[in-house]
């Protein structure tokens, strides 16, 4: 039983910190370096680096040339967090006139709003080495999972361009971590009580961990307030939230199973019911404060019904007109998102991203000197081959293998990747909504880890089991036979690791703008029409 409810070691592990830093060192250098490249405001920057100043500046988003609130459809989070670097390190606008010096230090203007990006997808590399090392018990795992992450193209071009996707995958990922931790500190607290006398078979609270607000599930209550922020950067996040509450509870099933419960499934609901719910309130209250500049000012579309006469529904009632407001400025922008069905040239369907059927080009010029008659410049939002072509082989992997093994990390894994896709089949197949690539961001960090629990599986004993977490031998395990197989096992992690990296450093030009001879971005063009 004991064993059943062991955790990952919560003590402090220097070497596995060295190894973690030096994957974010990785990470970080791949971001930041360069980042002012290219010059001024691509794609979709236009909106969100303009946007996120107006956050800083007026605390709404604002139409400078109209002098007037701007109607936008997203929320606001992730410009704030845009506006934060832009308010670091400078913003500069020549079409409105505004260029303002940078409050720590005075950089290219492309640099600050595109910091926080670079940022949060450093941060996501750090969460994911030490979420997967505490998924597979394994820091060499962990560290596999977060290298892999930082040498994904689709997530380095994400972190280099001032877009919402990275936030939405940062605060995702984050929540998801909150209730691995939350997992581990629950089961940690049945064993301490069991190991002090605890009969599980008792009714009522006297067969329960002591409470007391120390025992409180604080990583569960934190996993809502950041799933709020994932929703105040996009609403997508909302996806997520079946997903975690599922997991979070089938996790309180599996540890009164295992410390004995006569009725876990009775008790973990009349127990943990009540903390989810809280945790939902706490995710509703989270959204709703970053709309505080649009709350507590005047000036936000739609914020004063005396501006908007002809728009029925609004009203200037103190405290409670503006909730109602802002609930009439959200059904408004729902109605936007509901009708979004435009032909754009680089829209994609959910069944051809895994396949890389049509990345984005958020840049492209023609201009500069390499040598040769003629010269492309590109970034193109596109994963690195190797690694996205390995995510549906996986998958199918970590379905056979979780269910072969009974292991509850699969099935978490599978689980989160199926909320970051599958709603977008839905919506695919309902009515043709336009869909780009970058929609499968939140996925793509439980795509990684469903290539890396496959990757431990390789590792561990054909024999492993359910006891045996991936990338380690089972207890009984003949010590010569487990040790080869790691050893051969460990060869092939590192084969593939190798080459995804030796991939992504073939298409590195064309994730971050480098200047290329024509012929050789061509070459890059591995589908053709596809990727032009």
């Amino acid at each position: 039983m004991r064993r059943r409810l062991a955790t990952v070691d919560a003590r402090l592990d220097i070497n596995s910190w060295l190894a973690t830093a030096v994957v974010v060192a990785i990470a970080a250098i791949l971001r930041l370096v360069d980042l002012s490249n290219p010059k001024g405001k691509i794609f979709d920057e236009i909106y969100y680096a303009r946007d996120s100043w107006a956050l800083i500046d007026k605390a709404v988003e604002w139409n400078y040339k109209d002098n007037g609130p701007s109607y936008v459809v997203h929320p606001p989070l992730g410009k704030w967090l845009i506006g934060l670097g832009e308010w670091a390190f400078g913003y500069s606008d020549a079409e409105h006139n505004i260029s303002v010096p940078g409050h720590l230090m005075t950089t290219a203007p492309e640099f600050g709003w595109r910091f926080s990006a670079a940022l949060a997808g450093i941060l996501s590399v750090l969460l994911l080495v030490r979420i997967g090392r505490r998924l597979f018990r394994s820091t060499t795992l962990g560290c596999a999972a977060g290298l892999l992450l930082a040498l994904d193209g689709f997530h380095l071009v994400l972190s280099r361009i001032a877009l919402l996707d990275i936030f939405l995958l940062l605060f995702v990922l984050a929540a998801f971590g909150a209730l691995v931790i939350d997992r581990d500190a629950r089961r940690r607290r049945w064993s301490r009580a069991l190991d002090s006398g605890l009969d599980p078979t008792l009714p009522g609270r006297a067969g329960r961990p002591a409470g007391g607000w120390r025992n409180w599930p604080w990583w569960r209550l934190a996993a809502g307030v950041l799933l709020g922020c994932a929703c105040a950067v996009k609403w997508s996040a909302l996806y997520f939230l079946p997903a975690f509450a599922l997991l979070a509870l089938l996790w309180e099933v599996g540890v009164r199973r295992s410390a004995g419960v006569r009725r876990p499934w009775r008790d973990a609901l009349l127990d943990e019911l009540p903390w989810l719910a809280l945790a939902g309130v706490l995710m509703v209250v989270t959204y709703v404060a970053t709309w505080s500049g649009w709350l507590l000012t005047d000036d936000g579309y739609y914020r004063l019904a005396a501006r908007y006469p002809s728009v029925p529904g609004l009203s200037d009632t103190p405290f409670v007109g503006a909730l109602n407001n802002l609930w009439e400025y959200h059904k408004a922008a729902y109605g936007f998102h509901k009708q979004l069905d435009d032909p754009h040239k680089y829209q994609s369907w959910p069944w051809q991203w895994l396949l890389l059927g049509r990345p984005v080009a958020i840049h492209w010029s023609s201009e500069g000197g390499c040598g040769a008659a003629s010269c492309a410049s590109e970034i193109l939002l596109l994963g690195t081959p190797l690694l996205w072509w390995s995510f549906l082989p996986a998958l199918a992997g970590a379905a056979w293998i979780g269910i072969a093994r009974r292991d509850w990390r699969a099935g978490a894994i599978l689980l989160c990747a199926a909320a970051g896709l599958l709603p977008w089949f839905w919506f695919a197949l309902d009515g043709g909504r336009t869909m780009f690539s970058f929609y499968a961001a939140p996925a793509v960090p439980f795509l990684v880890l469903a290539v890396v629990y496959v990757l431990g599986a390789i590792v561990s004993p054909a024999d492993g089991g359910a006891r045996a977490p991936a990338g380690e031998a089972p207890a009984g395990t003949d010590d010569e036979a487990a040790a080869e197989r790691r050893l051969v096992g460990g060869v092939v992690v590192g084969a593939y690791v190798l080459l995804v990296a030796l991939c992504f450093v073939y298409f590195y030009p064309i994730f971050v703008a480098r200047v290329l001879p024509y012929a050789e971005w061509s070459a890059r063009m591995w589908l053709d029409g596809r990727w032009i």
